[in-house]
């Protein structure tokens, strides 16, 4: 029966993932099995390196998040079931990845009978685990830019567009910043631009210190943060929080 439901063409994946968060385990037994390759690939990219299903701890972890990014998906935030489930699968191999490194090594007094040649320099584990680290961050904000991209698309948005019409002084940046908190904040004014993709002006002129030409002015960018807030995106609002905003 499953077999035949997955063969339909017209019910998209979104639908199973919806039928899966609705208590069907079946269909969600279904999506862990069909996309393993999705979910060994995602991690691969992660690792760099070949993952064995089998043998690896890190398809485990993918695997695990990939059950986790159904529970969690959310058709409304602009992205695909799959863009969402290998940001959420890539995340949770790092978070793996940089918790084993932090984990101490014992080393055994037998070590000392090793032959010197063979031995790795501390410092340059070190430096390797470091470098490792760098670009599996670096890879994470690369795929949290493309979710991001993604998602300003649905609003017929473009993150170019985005970048020419931010403000360009520091102070109108906080303001606009401030201004997207305030409609994230409020249930009613999030949906509204959530679901419009526009930004409420005639709610917002009498509670924010700004003029309504103002309001127009940044309107992009303030839905950009409004998305940001609403989003799993880290690093964006990390990087809005290092800027001073």
């Amino acid at each position: 029966m499953i077999g035949r439901l997955f063969a339909r063409n017209d019910t998209s994946l979104e639908d199973y993932v919806r039928l899966a968060q609705s208590g069907d385990e079946e269909t969600r037994n279904q999506l862990l099995k069909q996309y393993q390759p999705f979910i060994a690939k995602s991690v691969s990219e992660v690792c760099k390196r070949y993952i064995d299903p089998n043998s690896d701890d890190e398809y485990s972890i993918g695997l695990l998040a990939f059950d986790e990014a159904i529970n969690s998906f959310s058709a409304t935030k602009g992205s695909s079931f799959l863009s969402f489930a290998k940001l959420v699968i890539k995340r949770k191999v790092i978070d793996y990845i940089r918790n084993e490194m932090k984990q101490p090594v014992v080393a055994s007094l037998d070590d000392e009978y090793y032959d010197e040649e063979q031995m790795e320099n501390p410092s340059e584990i070190a430096a390797a685990k470091d470098n490792y680290k760098k670009a599996a961050e670096a890879e994470q904000r690369r795929e949290e830019i493309k979710e991001f991209k993604q998602c300003l698309s649905a609003y017929k948005l473009s993150f170019e567009e985005l970048t020419e019409s931010s403000p360009k002084h520091r102070d109108a940046r906080e303001t606009a910043v401030q201004i997207a908190r305030t409609i994230y904040n409020d249930s009613r004014l999030r949906d509204r631009v959530l679901e419009k993709g526009r930004i409420p002006m005639k709610d917002l002129v009498d509670r924010v210190e700004v003029s309504k030409k103002t309001l127009e002015r940044n309107r992009k960018f303030i839905l950009a943060i409004v998305l940001i807030l609403d989003g799993d995106f880290v690093y964006l609002k990390d990087y809005i929080k290092g800027v001073g905003l």
